[in-house]
């Protein structure tokens, strides 16, 4: 576990279809406390929580971008 306040980040560049992506701008225009860096650590944080034996860590990523929590 990192305990500094400010936590290292990896830049992705993926492609993603068309249609998410209009759902997400969409969401985003309706939700302005969500961004997209939020929404894509929510999701993937959930997806490895439910599909691989992750740490603490990822939980703490998960809990941290559901209730808008920022180090």
């Amino acid at each position: 576990m990192i305990s500094n306040s400010i936590q290292p980040r990896v830049s992705l560049m993926a492609e993603i279809p068309e249609e998410l992506n209009e759902a997400l701008q969409s969401y985003l225009a309706n939700h302005a406390s969500w961004s997209q860096h939020r929404v894509f650590c929510a999701a993937l944080s959930l997806f490895l929580m439910q599909n691989s034996n992750c740490d603490r860590d990822v939980n703490r990523i998960y809990l941290d971008a559901l209730f808008d929590y920022v180090h």
